[in-house]
Formats: C-alpha cells, sequence, structure tokens
C-alpha cells in the first residue's frame, strides 16, 4: 500500500470511531421518534433507517437491506483500491475518500449489526424538516462536496 493511503486510513478510522460512538450514546440516551431540542433548528431524534439516503427504499419489504450491503461492500473496495492508487499531492481527493470510505463503513456495520441505520441529526426551519441523518452521512456529504470540488481543480 503506497504512503498516500496510509496518511490518510486514519481519517476513515476516525469517521468510523465517531460514528460509532456516536450512534451508541444515541441509543443509549434517546427514546425512539421522540425529539429532544437542542438548539432553535436542530433536534436529537432517534430513527432506525432501513432505506439509504432520504430513507429511499425504506418501505421495499426487507430486501433492500442486503441490497445495500452488498452495494456498500462493493463501494467500499471502489474506494480503498482508489485511495491506494492515488498518486503523491492528491490531498484533497484523498480526503475526500478516506471521508466518504468511513461514512459507507459506519453506516454499513450498522446494517451488519442492526438490520438498519441509526440516525440522529434533525435540523428544521418551522415545519419544515431535513431528513434525519448520522456522523456517517455527513462525512459522505463533506467527502462528495470534496470529490466535486477537486473534480473542478486545475490540475
Amino acid at each position: 500500500m503506497k504512503t498516500t493511503a496510509l496518511r490518510w486510513l486514519w481519517l476513515t478510522l476516525l469517521v468510523i470511531i465517531l460514528d460509532q460512538v456516536s450512534k451508541s450514546m444515541a441509543v443509549q440516551w434517546l427514546t425512539l421518534h421522540q425529539a429532544l431540542p437542542v438548539l432553535p433548528g436542530f433536534n436529537l431524534t432517534l430513527v432506525h433507517n432501513t432505506g439509504a439516503a432520504f430513507s429511499f427504499l425504506s418501505e421495499a419489504g426487507g430486501w433492500q437491506r442486503y441490497f445495500f450491503i452488498a452495494l456498500t461492500l462493493v463501494i467500499s473496495l471502489v474506494l480503498l483500491v482508489w485511495l491506494t492508487r492515488l498518486p503523491a499531492g492528491k490531498s484533497m481527493l484523498a480526503c475526500a475518500l478516506a471521508l466518504v470510505l468511513g461514512g459507507a463503513a459506519g453506516n454499513l456495520w450498522d446494517r451488519l449489526h442492526y438490520g438498519y441505520v441509526v440516525d440522529f441529526l434533525e435540523v428544521y426551519y418551522n415545519q419544515w424538516s431535513w431528513p434525519v441523518f448520522n456522523i456517517a452521512d455527513s462525512a459522505i456529504t463533506l467527502g462528495a462536496a470534496l470529490l466535486i470540488l477537486d473534480a473542478f481543480r486545475k490540475p
């Protein structure tokens, strides 16, 4: 494995640890579907997401769990291989891949362990509420934004 990959896998591991510790605390301290107000516009609300982003396929009847597990394994393998083959100097891309890989692994652990993903961060404004998410989802989103930003940078 190249030095580039080893240099960024710490970030993947950090995302996994922060994600799993925060989810464990949420499961222990929060009641399912009951909002705990933290700040105006922000609640802690425990939900079990059997679907993907924005609860996509959450009502599919159970097969989606295995589909998302398989898909996540394939994507994670592709990201890991991509990360290990990056040339030196591609720091933003390496960071992006490490974040997405860590987020994917965090949510994969939930699907394997619980059969659903534990979400607990809720952002809202008046009657509008963003779908509840977690640290892994945040890492995936940040990583995807960095991937897009990196694509528009000069070579």
